[in-house]
């Protein structure tokens, strides 16, 4: 799927440029993009070979799109891109990289290349999507902060769109875990938007990531959120809407998840709120009810990536895990309820009572209690 070469990365230049003319190509998208690669294995293969045999995967005018010589405006955005991820922090991902996003690379659409800024060792591994309204209310940012915190805590990264609202609370709760945050913008990645997100954006882009499909110095083009949207959901194990009206964009991102075979997990809130009519409507059609963040633990647990994130439970002779037994053993007791009397973080509190809950020594019981399961 990808040149390989193990020659120092300087040398990786002309790999990386062949990469960079292949996307930048103008008419040329990720589903023709792909189908070449599968095709031809390399980017070099594809521009060597000939209109004929690029004919039974491209449109003619992609044919002669890519065959045509490179001129200077498409190498002025080669150059540009390799000068940008020479830099540090700054990486081009091919689809076949270890570091490009596990889930992603399966869909058809996946872009062939991203530009990432910050830690790539986030991209692999399980990440859950949170996404919601812009004009969300003091009460759903908390809420989606708090969601976000837990599971990050549990070693999920958290993934959304840097919008304001829920987006940019997500990105906080998932800042203050080890799972931390990855942040999908519909623009160049060396462009922030919204401007008010500019401290977000930097924090997350130093301890997070910043991810990418568009060519350097792409503006904040409307049309670009909604396909920017299938990454959001394609790279997560499962998305999670935290407040949306009956229109909100955040329903089209459920609405692609679906189609891409993701679980999808809704907050619910009052009838009398519009904001909560996009997380009604999206329960009618099939979501999954969600009233806590160890409940969303373990409905993520049977994917792969997730439970190979998810901590085992502490030995047994922990006197944190010691003290979680002896505090459940005195009755059924809320989760809040056991984050202060236990002093547990709530990311590491949520990720062992799903240890313990598949390990079957501990039993979640309606309305967020939990109890100790004596065998």
């Amino acid at each position: 799927m990808q040149d390989t070469d193990p020659t120092p990365a300087v040398s990786q230049a002309p790999v990386l440029a062949a990469w960079l003319r292949l996307v930048l190509t103008p008419g040329v998208g990720p589903v023709t993009a792909n189908a070449l690669l599968d095709r031809f294995k390399t980017p070099k293969s594809i521009f060597s070979a000939s209109h004929a045999a690029l004919r039974k995967h491209a449109s003619d005018a992609q044919a002669r799109a890519l065959l045509a010589p490179v001129d200077g405006a498409l190498q002025a955005a080669i150059d540009a891109a390799l000068a940008w991820q020479s830099e540090p922090g700054n990486h081009l991902l091919r689809r076949g990289d270890a570091t490009y996003p596990a889930l992603l690379r399966t869909l058809r659409d996946a872009p062939p290349l991203l530009y990432a800024k910050g830690r790539t060792d986030l991209l692999p591994g399980a990440a859950l999507a949170i996404v919601g309204s812009r004009n969300a209310t003091v009460q759903g940012r908390a809420t989606a902060s708090a969601f976000a915190e837990a599971l990050s805590g549990a070693g999920i990264s958290i993934v959304s769109g840097l919008a304001l609202g829920i987006d940019a609370a997500a990105h906080e709760g998932g800042l203050r875990g080890p799972g931390s945050t990855i942040a999908v913008v519909g623009t160049g990645a060396d462009r922030i938007y919204p401007r008010r997100n500019r401290d977000l954006a930097h924090r997350i882009a130093s301890d997070g990531c910043v991810l990418s499909e568009y060519p350097l110095g792409t503006p904040p083009l409307a049309e670009n959120f909604p396909k920017r949207n299938r990454l959001i959901s394609g790279m997560s194990c499962g998305v999670l809407v935290v407040e949306a009206a009956a229109k909100s964009g955040s329903l089209i991102t459920a609405e692609v998840a679906n189609d891409q075979g993701r679980d999808v997990f809704a907050i619910p809130g009052s009838i009398h709120s519009l904001l909560s009519a996009g997380c009604h409507k999206l329960i009618q059609s099939g979501a999954r009810l969600i009233a806590s963040p160890g409940e969303l633990l373990v409905a993520l647990s049977r994917a792969p990536l997730v439970r190979a994130a998810l901590p085992a439970p502490a030995p047994a002779e922990s006197d944190e895990l010691a003290r979680l037994l002896e505090t459940l053993g005195q009755g059924p007791l809320h989760g809040d309820t056991l984050a202060e009397l236990t002093t547990m973080h709530p990311g590491n509190l949520s990720a062992q009572l799903v240890a313990l809950e598949l390990a079957g020594k501990v039993e979640r019981l309606p309305g967020g209690l939990f109890q100790r399961v004596n065998r």
